[in-house]
């Protein structure tokens, strides 16, 4: 198992928390999803999945749900 973390930009709301864990959880994978949401600032997801993720496959499945990765 492994655990990444990663800082995205634009997320407001439950909607948003929902949306984003709803696209990160669909890559191959993936076990599980959480996020501390900072309302209008970076929040953090913690995405828990059987082998490491490519950066660029998490960024398009947070880019899917309307925001952005932040490197």
């Amino acid at each position: 198992m492994t655990t990444q973390t990663y800082t995205v930009s634009g997320m407001t709301c439950d909607h948003c928390v929902h949306a984003v864990t709803q696209e990160v959880s669909a890559l191959a994978g993936v076990q599980g999803v959480s996020i501390d949401l900072v309302a209008g600032g970076n929040s953090t997801v913690v995405v828990e999945s059987e082998a490491p993720l490519d950066v660029e496959a998490v960024r398009e499945a947070v880019d899917e749900a309307g925001y952005e990765l932040v490197s």
